[in-house]
């Protein structure tokens, strides 16, 4: 193979490295600024031994925390490609806290051989090893408190990842409710990467291609539509578990997730933001740091006290950090 086809596989590889480096990167770690926005809730205690490298974000993490009769599931809240817990949940994880949930969040999936700053962000192993990590962090949140399921709250990879652990890894016993922020069931075709991908792969690039990529970036390819990790998971009937409760919130300005409707899952509560609330222009990032998308998580997690959801202005991206 002459140099010129290298060159082109490398240029196929490292696009999909940087929109995979995109997709749920939140830069950020502010509360959505708007009128809307409420007072962040007190960091946690630190867990003993902690890594003081991967600090969690206000709110979560504190071992101590025993569920209530109103709350009685821990929520894991679980972050997106080339995040950490701190970055992804600034604004999500202080105000379940301050409503009586107990939070816990991890970073997952990170690759020691990544150059930084890339080592203090996860998501980059393959999404199944990062379900067996998940899976051992909620044992050790159903130890600590002593709960019998959890709740999962994921933003993109994680509200795709965490599926592979509830569908093949036994994880539906130990899960009630599932809440997907920008959730890509049927992968994404982001600037035609899926087509780049498969294209290669029918002239049998794809193992170059995944040599270029893969060592710094496991997942990134499973993410794409008609990858073998998307084909699994829509195997037997689709990515929905009988006994999990899953409400899917997507957005009509997701710019990673092409289409946005790839997010829809057959036998959940579907939710674009947009059809309740047109003012609301969050795009990708943003999700996880729009009251909006708060009000609907709150309710997801505890349907029996719903209500009516306000709607908000709210910006295209998220806030840049304080």
């Amino acid at each position: 193979m002459n140099q010129r086809h290298w060159g082109a596989i490398a240029s196929i590889g490292m696009a999909i490295v940087v929109v995979g480096m995109a997709l749920v990167a939140p830069a950020h770690a502010a509360p959505a600024a708007t009128a809307a926005s409420e007072p962040a809730g007190a960091a946690a205690p630190a867990v003993p031994g902690q890594d003081l490298l991967d600090p969690p974000p206000p709110g979560a993490n504190d071992w101590d925390c025993l569920p209530t009769a109103e709350h009685p599931n821990p929520v894991v809240l679980v972050h997106g490609l080339s995040a950490n817990q701190a970055n992804n949940w600034g604004y999500v994880s202080p105000q379940l806290a301050e409503r009586g949930y107990c939070v816990f969040s991890l970073t997952y999936g990170r690759n020691p051989l990544a150059p930084p700053p890339l080592t203090q962000v996860g998501g980059l192993a393959p999404m199944e090893a990062s379900a067996q990590e998940l899976s051992d962090f909620v044992d050790r949140v159903l130890d600590a408190t002593g709960a019998a399921q959890v709740d999962i709250v994921g933003h993109s990879e994680g509200s795709l990842m965490p599926n592979y652990w509830v569908k093949y890894l036994d994880g539906a016993e130990q899960v009630d409710r599932y809440v997907g922020l920008t959730p890509l069931w049927d992968g994404t075709r982001t600037s035609g990467l899926a087509f780049l991908n498969r294209t290669g792969e029918q002239l049998g690039l794809g193992p170059a291609i995944g040599t270029v990529l893969d060592p710094l970036c496991a997942s990134c390819r499973q993410f794409l539509a008609g990858s073998d990790f998307i084909e699994e998971m829509n195997a037997d009937g689709g990515p929905r578990v009988d006994g999990v409760t899953y409400t899917m919130i997507l957005t009509r300005y997701d710019e990673l997730v092409v289409p946005y409707t790839s997010g829809l899952m057959d036998g959940a509560t579907n939710i674009v933001l947009q059809d309740g609330c047109p003012t609301d222009l969050a795009e990708h990032v943003a999700v996880a740091f729009d009251p909006v998308t708060l009000q609907h998580i709150t309710n997801a997690l505890d349907p029996d006290d719903a209500r009516p959801v306000r709607c908000l202005p709210v910006g295209p991206e998220a806030p840049p950090a304080a």
